[in-house]
């Protein structure tokens, strides 16, 4: 099994409660997943995820292909990090750390995940051919989302240089 990595971090001008707040509700992974996907939480979800919880999703990726996936959170470190891991879905293995970090001008918001396609070479030829560039475009897709959501306020810096 040959396993991906996916790291990804992006700084927001939030402080990490309210990083924490937005994140661990699995209700706003809607927001930022692309429209085009189709994406619905087909379980009940409370507002703040748990150990042990488990989410079920419906979802489409290119060419329309219908999917259902099953994630458990595995780990919860409020308001630091937690761990999601796919229990059933179209990955062999997929392991998604979220962590935030306080830094000087917000917080850092770091995603790591660790995937495996099934199906051998033919997964791996499928990974070269599509699948990396599909969770490239998702993340960026989510890092222009969560860029409008959370903007960075200009006019604070122009008084603070002023």
């Amino acid at each position: 099994m040959h396993i991906y990595q996916l790291r990804t971090t992006q700084t927001l001008p939030i402080d990490i409660h309210t990083a924490w707040g937005f994140f661990s509700d699995p209700r706003n992974l809607q927001h930022i997943t692309p429209s085009d996907m189709d994406f619905v939480i087909t379980s009940p979800v409370p507002s703040q995820i748990h150990t042990g919880l488990f989410i079920s999703y419906r979802l489409r990726v290119p060419p329309g292909v219908p999917l259902r996936w099953w994630t458990e959170i595995k780990h919860v470190e409020a308001p630091s990090r937690f761990v999601d891991e796919q229990r059933a879905g179209p990955y062999r293995l997929w392991y998604h750390e979220h962590r935030f970090t306080e830094v000087d001008d917000g917080v850092e918001v770091e995603d790591i995940v660790h995937y495996a396609l099934p199906l051998g070479w033919f997964g791996r030829l499928a990974h070269w051919l599509f699948v990396r560039r599909q969770l490239q475009q998702i993340f960026c897709f989510r890092r222009q989302v969560l860029d409008e959501r959370f903007p960075v306020d200009h006019t604070l810096e122009a008084k603070a240089t002023a």
